[in-house]
């Protein structure tokens, strides 16, 4: 922790958790920093930050809230009086004047992972990760504990409809669910009691360079867990199976809760099948016949995996630790009825509407395997609209190892728009690939390839193409989403 003060980690926690304590931060509009201002806040935390002057989703929360901020960054805006100050991982003591003054008044300064890991050493704690998934996960599960009526908090990755279009769910203070990130190892400053885990293989490649590399970074946050903490895990992902196995050679593993169409044991997934634009699935341990409104195999595993959670905290909330006591018919309709009303969070298959009878969504897959998994499930719940896909890949480290994974992932398209690649600041990289090398691996493997540089320049192209009964489909971590909304707005004033 980059700090001047000595202070212990249990002490910095107080400053999280108890009403009065003065906390700033820098980078405040980031949905993972909102997030926790605003659950802090809520705990009486006297909260203030600061951000660029950009409008971001998070403005109006932070509004409604009464949170003040400042639209830039200055060195006067530090006072002697803030018990922490907390910065988005976006920005360095180098570039940020607010930090480098923090730092120089010896002020207690952490980064936003740390402080949500020292926010979790208050509650019984669970935490949501892996390569995909966890986003959804996440959400899923907040609308699972509330169904239950868990007293207890949710900090997903994105803004989630079934949240008020917030990231956060406040339902109490006994537990906190959170989206933990591998990127960097952050996940390692969280306090887990139990960890979900939905997939593990090679990602974020300016950070791990090998598969061997990111598998240890996971089996590094496995061992946090407490010797009767718990393992909520994917048993169909080879890569869960392999950490699993490794953290189990080590002797003396947290109870291990598998879950998938594999699985042994009550989160087994029994039946998946389509009807009416819904997926219905059965689990071997609950008896409700389960409805999901989200298309895609890979939604009914992350189903399992909120209901594995979320019965974990019901036992031990109303049936004293012992396995399904705390469960009532009343309690199971309610959380039956939540999941088939989870329509998703920000960026994960969100529908924009329809219009001129073409259906337009918006995904924020950027691996090869959330591409081919999301494409099938679209495919199976919608086999009667053509599938056209734009495409923008993210960083050019992760493009260049998985290049060939990319262009087979698209298969599950009928065309396809490929733009430039969208650069991250935070890797360096001096190799040849582009999005045009993309485009090029993707058209050695199929037809109906497009590519414009800019996204945008795709839409008079588009406009010829695109046909009532089409769904149009806008994916990445970049930003080529307004290629999307242009287009349904477009259609939507021609009167479709």
């Amino acid at each position: 922790m980059d700090s001047a003060m000595d202070y212990s980690e249990p002490r910095l926690s107080e400053f999280l958790a108890v009403p009065g304590s003065r906390v700033y931060f820098i980078g405040i509009k980031g949905t993972g920093m909102c997030a926790l201002a605003e659950l802090m806040s809520a705990g009486g935390v006297r909260v203030s930050g600061s951000d660029r002057g950009d409008v971001f989703y998070t403005d109006s929360i932070l509004t409604a809230l009464g949170i003040p901020y400042y639209e830039s960054f200055s060195p006067s805006h530090i006072q002697d009086d803030f018990d922490l100050v907390i910065y988005s991982a976006a920005y360095s003591f180098e570039s940020n004047p607010e930090m480098a003054e923090a730092r120089n008044r010896g002020l207690a300064i952490m980064k936003y992972s740390d402080a949500l890991g020292l926010y979790s050493r208050n509650f019984d704690s669970s935490g949501i990760a892996g390569v995909h998934g966890k986003t959804t996960v996440t959400a899923m599960s907040g609308h699972l504990i509330r169904g239950a009526g868990l007293p207890a908090q949710i900090l997903a990755g994105s803004a989630v409809r079934g949240f008020n279009n917030r990231s956060t769910l406040n339902l109490g203070n006994k537990y906190f669910i959170a989206e933990t990130c591998e990127y960097r190892r952050h996940f390692l400053s969280f306090h887990p009691r139990r960890i979900v885990l939905t997939a593990v293989e090679s990602d974020h490649q300016d950070y791990y360079p090998t598969y061997e590399s990111i598998r240890d970074a996971f089996v590094e946050y496995l061992r946090l867990l407490p010797r009767d903490g718990e393992l909520i895990y994917c048993a169909d992902d080879p890569g869960v199976r392999e950490v699993v196995s490794l953290i189990k050679s080590e002797g003396s593993p947290p109870v291990l809760v598998p879950y998938g169409f594999t699985a042994e044991g009550g989160y087994r997934i029994l039946s998946y099948r389509i009807q009416g634009e819904r997926a219905k699935m059965k689990l071997a341990g609950f008896p409700l016949e389960l409805s999901l409104r989200i298309p895609g195999r890979h939604e009914a595993l992350n189903a399992a995996a909120a209901l594995a959670l979320t019965s974990s905290l019901v036992d031990r909330e109303f049936g004293g630790g012992t396995a399904g006591r705390g469960w009532t018919e009343k309690r199971r309709e309610q959380v039956r009825r939540e999941l088939e009303e989870f329509s998703g969070s920000k960026r994960r298959q969100e529908i924009l509407g329809e219009a001129g009878g073409i259906l337009f969504m918006d995904d924020y897959g950027h691996h090869p395997t959330a591409i081919a998994v999301t494409l099938e499930g679209l495919r199976s719940f919608y086999p009667g609209r053509r599938i056209i896909v734009s495409f923008m890949s993210h960083t050019y480290t992760r493009t260049a190892s998985l290049l060939d994974g990319f262009a087979e992932s698209l298969n599950g398209a009928d065309i396809v728009f490929l733009h430039k690649i969208y650069a991250s600041a935070r890797e360096q990289y001096s190799g040849g690939v582009t999005g045009r090398t993309l485009f090029e691996k993707t058209c050695e493997k199929r037809g109906g390839v497009y590519y414009t540089d800019d996204p945008l320049k795709a839409e008079e192209p588009l406009k010829g193409i695109l046909r009532a009964g089409d769904l149009f489909i806008t994916m990445g971590a970049g930003n080529n989403w307004p290629l999307g909304e242009k287009l349904y707005h477009y259609y939507r004033g021609q009167g479709g």
